[in-house]
């Protein structure tokens, strides 16, 4: 992606990963899932594998989803491949900007982790990045793209992370990888008529302030992992979207700003307000309420539907800006006239003040004097032999 087209993130979240006492739901989930794996031999059904992943707690934990990740997205890791060494890469146009986004990475690994180790992953996360974009040549890498990776690169391991990945890149990211960011930034539109059909009320204070989508780019492009604080939450989220349909982020956005209505309507009515509520997410959201939230969402709200509602808020939005256009046209167009009208009235006020017949008398004698005294002068100069 070049530089001009680059969309800049702000600082990642620095991720908690304080580790919590599984909850009974989640110990009863584990067995099931563990169940499940006995049974069919190390596999669960896809389709059953989904619902587990969708559904509340997800898949639990790492080592879970160590196993279940891959098979989610159809990797099978009987076929990997070994990483290259990072040396390989040091040429490629785009390797410095992927080193330097690793390297300002650190706050999503996991805190007191060996500074040996540490390199090594950054290392791994770098050559991991690389592969893909060398893959495909066609794909831009963007900055955020290592957030997710770096998730992958966590929970699954080097070899794993980058088949995951190569997957993601070609339908999940696709179109976030493409030469500029158009499409994504389209792409977020779609977030609006889902709020405008649940809150109308919302939607229109939303519009009215001006704040656009951009608070929720980070959240699109890396899967909340840039945004949250929380690696239960990042995970969880990954469980969900790794087995979900593509545009979920979007249906889970449009459940996040309908959930935080209250706040909004507390907000001064400006982008400037809106924005800065929006784009940092509160600590200890209730992710599972959420995402039952967004699947109910998708269900209720076919895509077709939301691109048709997305068409029509285009075609008002080019409406509005053409009157817009005209007003502001029209508006300076007066203000010329007046400025012209205004110039005219100082002209034809003055002149005719100056011009009254005692002003006149003086400017006609005071004209007869200088012609009297150049005659006079010019008389005595050619007396005295000047030409």
């Amino acid at each position: 992606m070049s530089g001009e087209d680059a969309i800049k993130i702000d600082q990642p979240q620095e991720l908690s990963f304080e580790e919590s006492p599984e909850i009974s739901e989640e110990i009863e989930k584990r067995h099931k899932i563990e169940k499940l794996l006995l049974e069919g031999g190390g596999h669960i059904e896809i389709d059953i594998l989904r619902e587990l992943a969708r559904s509340d707690h997800g898949l639990v934990a790492d080592d879970l989803r160590r196993t279940l990740w891959p098979a989610l997205v159809g990797v099978d890791v009987k076929c990997l491949l070994p990483a290259p060494k990072l040396r390989d890469f040091e040429t490629h146009p785009e390797y410095n900007q992927v080193v330097l986004d690793v390297n300002r990475s650190l706050k999503r690994f996991p805190p007191g982790i060996p500074y040996e180790q540490r390199i090594a992953l950054q290392d791994q996360l770098t050559v991991l990045i690389m592969r893909v974009i060398c893959k495909y040549p066609d794909l831009r890498y963007y900055q955020g793209y290592h957030d997710v990776a770096v998730t992958f690169l966590l929970v699954a391991g080097e070899e794993v992370a980058f088949a995951v990945m190569d997957v993601l890149s070609t339908n999940h990211f696709s179109e976030c990888m493409q030469e500029t960011m158009d499409a994504t930034q389209k792409r977020l539109l779609f977030i609006w008529p889902v709020v405008n059909f649940e809150n109308p009320e919302l939607f229109n204070f939303l519009q009215h302030s001006g704040v656009g989508t951009m608070f929720a780019l980070p959240w699109y492009l890396t899967w909340f992992g840039h945004s949250l604080n929380s690696y239960k939450a990042v995970v969880r989220l990954y469980d969900y979207f790794l087995a979900s349909p593509v545009y979920s982020p979007l249906f889970v956005t449009a459940a996040i700003i309908l959930y935080r209505a209250d706040e909004v309507f507390m907000q001064d009515c400006d982008m400037a307000s809106i924005h800065l509520l929006l784009s940092k997410l509160p600590e200890n959201l209730p992710i599972e309420q959420l995402l039952n939230i967004s699947s109910h969402l998708y269900d209720k709200y076919p895509m077709t539907m939301i691109k048709k509602e997305v068409e029509r808020l285009e075609r008002e939005d080019q409406e509005r800006r053409k009157l817009d256009e005209k007003s502001a046209l029209e508006r300076r167009k007066k203000l010329a006239r007046n400025a012209k009208s205004s110039s005219n009235y100082t002209l034809s006020h003055w002149i005719p003040q100056l011009l009254t017949p005692k002003s006149f008398i003086v400017t006609t004698a005071f004209s007869i004097f200088v012609g009297f005294c150049a005659y006079y002068y010019k008389s005595q100069y050619m007396s005295a032999g000047i030409s």
